[in-house]
């Protein structure tokens, strides 16, 4: 194992990663912006570089690199966004004679553009969604007419979400390709795209893959991260709801043929589309750990990032995963779903988390942590593993309703208020479900008007007379049951 590592990432998955490095006793060293200075991750690390003023120098890899070698880190993990699925920075990582945290920079250039890893994928026998090129105006009508509408318009290179359009008809199509277009060339440097089938309320499948340079390959089940906002996930969990046993142990096959295939070490998932006939169909690979890992590691007890460090070292996998109950996260992220999910930044003012039997709090802020508006507005991941997936749902509702959150908006009430939907509660919901509930479940609830104004009434008098900590107000003090009345009834 490394004696010392370099996290070249910020927030909470590098306040993860810190963990992770303590446990094994291999020393931390965090890097950091100049708005990070502050920041939990730099001080969770036992040492700490400075990137600069560039809010954008996490993406620097000559200046990463120089920390590593600069502070004698033996190795990089790059966390997950950033410079984690970028071949040339895996490469650079490795002829400055350190050792790269994640897979065969090959395998990270295959799965790199979508279309690419689509034509690498369909040669390795795995199912894709119908689609092909756009690269002109013609060729994106050849292709819509050809797999037939609707379709989606994709930007070949990055993630998250962006550089991604639907489609109904021919009319629709010329605009769409030059949105899409622009915002690729804004969020990824390049403005390709690809068309693909839009299949009609699909669910978002995808399975957990670990593999070592021996060449053994193990998966680690699937999770379900069909709830979504704007091609973001939200909320995922383990097992999926809606698979059966064949079509489960199919997608499992499927996704090892597809790593094999690669030559594939490390930690790596593949992601499905699974129609309503219960067909699937291969989405993309993200070469990297996963922002939903958490939910993995509850239910088979697989540090995910401990085994990706045993890889990297060049130690055979040992584990042999064994899943139980079910595990399910939801993102807590500091915007305002009534603002169509703007961002909110600014600084935390109070912050309590959740706890409790079987809840996993990773955050990457604390009480007084400035969230900056240069970077993903994800403030940490609540994930809670029960028995069995009526349990797991009320657990996380209840650790939902412990946190508070002051001096920023949050999705917190959003995400209790999705978690009680009848459909949710049953497993029955699609990529789409949250997209088609948004404006219902941001707008306020039927709470007690009268209850809301003495809660209010209460925390004013209270904070006035300098008591309003010890102010009880339906059994919480009076600014707690205020906050909670406002953030859910708002």
């Amino acid at each position: 194992m490394f004696k010392k590592v370099l996290i070249a990432n910020r927030g909470e998955i590098a306040v993860r990663i810190a963990r992770t490095l303590a446990e094994l006793g291999v020393g931390s060293v965090a890097v950091y912006t100049d708005v990070d200075r502050d920041a939990l991750h730099v001080r969770k690390a036992n040492e700490a570089v400075s990137l600069g003023l560039d809010p954008r120098a996490y993406l620097d890899a000559e200046r990463l690199i120089a920390a590593a070698r600069a502070t004698g880190a033996e190795a990089v993990h790059p966390g997950y966004g950033f410079l984690s699925e970028n071949a040339d920075f895996a490469e650079l990582v490795g002829k400055a004679g350190l050792a790269f945290v994640g897979p065969p920079p090959s395998a990270i250039r295959a799965m790199g553009s979508k279309q690419r890893a689509r034509a690498t994928m369909a040669a390795a026998g795995v199912p894709v969604v119908p689609g092909g090129g756009a690269q002109t105006l013609e060729e994106a009508r050849a292709t819509a007419a050809r797999v037939g509408y609707p379709v989606m318009v994709k930007a070949t290179d990055g993630g998250g979400g962006k550089g991604m359009r639907l489609v109904r008809s021919e009319g629709e199509l010329e605009q769409a390709l030059e949105r899409t277009r622009s915002e690729a060339e804004k969020a990824f440097g390049r403005g390709d795209v690809y068309i693909e089938k839009a299949l009609e309320a699909p669910r978002h499948v995808e399975v957990q893959v670990l593999g070592d340079r021996d060449g053994r390959l193990v998966h680690l089940f699937e999770r379900d991260c069909s709830l979504q906002r704007r091609h973001q996930k939200i909320v995922e969990e383990t097992p999926c709801p809606a698979l059966d046993d064949a079509t489960r142990s199919a997608l499992f096959a499927v996704a090892i043929q597809g790593a094999s295939s690669l030559g594939y070490y490390s930690a790596g998932t593949f992601e499905f589309l699974l129609d309503q006939r219960g067909a699937f169909y291969f989405l993309e690979m993200n070469t990297r750990l996963q922002v939903e890992h958490p939910i993995t590691e509850l239910v088979t007890g697989i540090d995910l990032v401990r085994e990706m460090l045993g890889v990297a070292a060049g130690e055979p996998l040992t584990v042999e995963p064994v899943a139980r109950g079910v595990a399910v996260e939801a993102r807590l992220c500091a915007e305002d779903p009534a603002r169509g999910f703007a961002p909110s930044p600014g600084r935390i003012r109070h912050l309590t988390t959740a706890a409790g039997p079987g809840v996993r709090d990773d955050s990457g802020v604390e009480a007084g942590s400035e969230v900056s508006p240069h970077y993903d507005p994800l403030l940490a991941k609540l994930a809670v593993w029960a028995p069995n997936r009526a349990q797991a749902l009320a657990r996380l509702r209840r650790a939902l309703g412990e946190v508070v959150i002051t001096g920023i908006d949050t999705n917190v009430a959003f995400l209790e208020r999705l978690l009680a939907t009848p459909e949710v509660t049953a497993g029955v919901y699609d990529t789409g479900f949250v997209e088609r509930r948004a404006s219902e479940l941001a707008s306020p609830t039927d709470l007690d008007d009268t209850a809301l104004a003495a809660a209010a009434v209460t925390a004013h008098l209270g904070a006035t007379r300098g008591t309003a900590s010890a102010t009880p107000t339906n059994g919480l003090p009076a600014w707690v049951a205020l906050h909670r009345a406002e953030r859910l009834g708002r």
